[in-house]
């Protein structure tokens, strides 16, 4: 297969689940028992390398399952192979870790989680304790579960993820072999511009509005957490604010991701190829001036989601060094410095003399630089 021109993808499809209350509690405990599980792994781990030097590995972690379910019968009742994805879970968090210390950044040293950070379990095997079942979903010791299906699924999935969000339970199938769908040639190229002013601005002119849903939501926000706030630590009224505070920033998430969907599509379907800054955005979020509004654009979900349309599509995207792409002339290469406050590129090249808006200007680099950039690849 093709790196360049892939002929398939993997792809993700998520679909709301409508459990019954039964069945929502045994999801529940499911994701206590495993969260419980990783804990205990990550500090059997954390005491073997602190106390005796010894690295723990996933393989002797696994062979001690059937001894845990000896000790925990509980552990019984939970399919084997989500028990396993759950220190397959760890190893990556340890291997994440290590490859941080080694490339001098900073480590993150695995922590425990807790029970509003662990919502999630995973079947490795679709039709090894979860499959499907006219059009229910079936899952090993908890039952058929039945499923909104909002759009067809296109492949046969690879594996099953159960979720809890907000709102409720969420079935994940993770298919690796989706055929692409590439869309007609366009003959167009463009550069991006990512920006706060406008959220992005392409080189030929066209501004794409920012939205900033967090900021719009920020009464709301802030409302929902007073509220919290006044409730009493552990009591029922308290668990049902904490609940609205969740909603509400759930909201928010599912509004800045629909935006960047649809502004995606829009992109990859009028654009062959499509160039944008390789931006650095956990650097560039230590700007405390700057941090919310470059987190509430979220360049960075962008670009991930714009890359798999482009790729499902047929579509290329390139990303360039941002180095000097909004100080240099797009007309004719001449190096202008200017803070961020100054707006308009203004060229003092007698020969040039361009007068442009900045993130045009900008957009026009970042489109030539791409194009620079293939033609040394090619």
């Amino acid at each position: 297969m093709d790196e360049q021109n892939p002929r398939t993808v993997r792809k993700t499809f998520k679909y709301k689940l409508q459990p019954t209350p039964e069945q929502e509690r045994a999801l529940a405990l499911v994701v206590r028992r495993c969260c419980e599980l990783y804990n205990a792994a990550l500090q059997e781990r954390r005491e073997a390398w602190q106390q005796c030097g010894v690295s723990v590995t996933l393989a002797g972690q696994s062979a001690q399952l059937p001894a845990v379910k000896e000790v925990r019968p509980e552990y019984y009742e939970i399919h084997s192979q989500v028990l396993q994805d759950v220190l397959t879970r760890l190893d990556r968090a340890f291997q994440a870790f290590f490859r941080r210390v080694k490339a001098g950044e900073t480590p993150g040293y695995p922590r425990f989680q807790g029970a509003n950070r662990y919502t999630s379990f995973t079947y490795k095997q679709f039709g090894n304790g979860a499959m499907l079942d006219n059009g229910f979903l079936v899952l090993s010791k908890i039952g058929r579960i039945a499923v909104r299906w909002s759009r067809p699924l296109e492949d046969t999935p690879k594996t099953v993820t159960i979720s809890r969000e907000a709102d409720g339970w969420y079935v994940c199938f993770s298919c690796a072999e989706v055929p692409v769908q590439p869309l007609p040639p366009r003959g167009q190229e463009t550069g991006i511009d990512m920006g706060l002013t406008s959220f992005a601005t392409l080189s030929n002119g066209k501004h794409i509005f920012n939205p900033r849903w967090h900021r719009k939501a920020e009464r709301r926000l802030k409302t929902a957490q007073r509220r919290v706030s006044r409730r009493q630590k552990g009591s029922q009224r308290r668990r049902k604010a904490v609940t609205l505070l969740a909603k509400t920033h759930l909201k928010v998430q599912r509004q800045r991701q629909d935006f960047h969907h649809k502004t995606a599509l829009a992109v990859v379907r009028e654009n062959d190829t499509i160039y944008l800054e390789n931006l650095q955005v956990a650097n560039m979020v230590r700007n405390h001036r700057l941090a919310k509004s470059i987190s509430d654009a979220s360049w960075a979900q962008f670009r991930a989601i714009l890359e798999a349309k482009a790729a499902y599509a047929g579509r290329r995207v390139v990303a360039v060094p941002p180095a000097y792409t909004s100080q240099d002339c797009s007309g004719c290469g001449w190096r202008v410095q200017k803070s961020l406050s100054v707006r308009t590129h203004m060229c003092p090249n007698p020969r040039c003399g361009l007068v442009l808006g900045r993130d045009e200007n900008a957009a026009k680099n970042i489109e030539r630089a791409g194009q620079a950039l293939r033609g040394a690849v090619a």
